[in-house]
Formats: C-alpha cells, sequence, structure tokens
C-alpha cells in the first residue's frame, strides 16, 4: 500500500474517531488530531499474534480478546475465549465498565487493524487505560499463526525457532484455519466482574 494511501486511511480514521466522541464529552486529557496521529504513528498499542498466542495457550487471566466485528462476522469465526463488541456499540453504557479499568489488558481485533484502531482510538481519547490492537488482526493472524511458512534450513535459529512455536500454537488452536471457519469457536469463559471506575486518575495528553 502506498504512503499517501496509509496517510489517507489514517486521517479518515481519526475524523470517525472525533466524530464518534459525543460533543458533550469534556475532559481535560482529550487529545488533538496531531497527538492521536503521534500515538497511531508509535505502534504502541500493538500487541503481537504470538503474544496472543501464548497467552491463550497459557489461559493468562490478564487480557481480554474484544472483537469489534459485527456479530455475523463474529459467530463465523472468532479467536478463542473472544467477546464481541461491534464497533457501532463500543460508545454504550453496556461495556463502559468492561473497557474503563485497570485489571487486565483489552486487545481489539477485527480482520485487518482499521476497525480495531478506531476502537482503540476512541478508547483512548476518552481516557481509558488498557486497550489495545491485535498487529495485522486476523488476516495476518492466520498467515503466522494458523498457516505459518516453513523457513529455509540456512535461516537462523530464532526464525526457525519462531516457526516451530507457531506451528506448535496453530496446532494446539485448530491448525490451518481461515477467517471464515466455524470449528475453531470456542466456549467464553466467564467475565471477571469489574465494578465502574470511578474518581480515577487518568494519564493526561497525548505522550
Amino acid at each position: 500500500m502506498k504512503p499517501r494511501t496509509i496517510l489517507a486511511i489514517v486521517f479518515i480514521t481519526l475524523g470517525l474517531v472525533m466524530a464518534a466522541i459525543p460533543q458533550n464529552t469534556t475532559h481535560p486529557y482529550k487529545l488533538t488530531p496531531e497527538q492521536l496521529l503521534e500515538q497511531v504513528n508509535s505502534g504502541i498499542q500493538y500487541f503481537s499474534p504470538d503474544q496472543i498466542a501464548d497467552m491463550i495457550i497459557k489461559e493468562d487471566p490478564s487480557f481480554l480478546l474484544i472483537d469489534v466485528r459485527s456479530l455475523d462476522e463474529y459467530e463465523e469465526f472468532h479467536l478463542p475465549g473472544a467477546v464481541n463488541i461491534p464497533l457501532p456499540d463500543l460508545l454504550s453504557d453496556e461495556w463502559k465498565p468492561y473497557l474503563n479499568q485497570d485489571v487486565r489488558h483489552n486487545i481489539f481485533y477485527s480482520n485487518s487493524t482499521v476497525k480495531a484502531n478506531e476502537a482503540w482510538m476512541i478508547t483512548l481519547q476518552l481516557g481509558y487505560k488498557n486497550n489495545y490492537v491485535l498487529q495485522g488482526g486476523l488476516n495476518y493472524w492466520v498467515e503466522t499463526i494458523m498457516n505459518p511458512e516453513a523457513p529455509e534450513a540456512t535461516n537462523p535459529n530464532e526464525e526457525i525457532a519462531k516457526y516451530n512455536f507457531r506451528k506448535g500454537a496453530g496446532m494446539k488452536l485448530g491448525g490451518a484455519a481461515t477467517v471464515t471457519e466455524e470449528s475453531n469457536a470456542q466456549p467464553l469463559p466467564s467475565l471477571p466482574k469489574i465494578a465502574p471506575q470511578t474518581n480515577k486518575k487518568r494519564v493526561q495528553g497525548g505522550c
């Protein structure tokens, strides 16, 4: 994708985010478009597919996967343990206790990263903490974890080790999946009970 196209997508997304925040919502930490763009370009919001696969396999309780696609897409295929909060419902009071908390890491994902980044930027703009994005989305997840490409025998040992991990993780999580398969869907675990946060200190500014 050309740099100009990428920048256009980023600015369009920023505009959508700014429009999505209610006009009567006033926070001292609300970021400017320039600050949001700086956050996006920094890449600090991303968890890699390898990190997520490792946490799923270890049944790490410190994170929650949030699928921001439509309910139909979610029911067709979703990552193990993920809950569905469609992007248009993100600002609903129903989900605020799950998004505005400091108990665990929330990791948004969609087919690519556009919708997930929108969700991340909206929560960032609202001052919510511990929200992140799955790098590359489901398409990259399928490519790297479910169908990893075998390295050449002459590749560095760390590349071979990474492939072996991905191969093992993919087999454990269903193997050779596609975004449209239903067979990999698993029952959801019980969500931790989270009380709404009140009078909580929030990070100021855009750093």
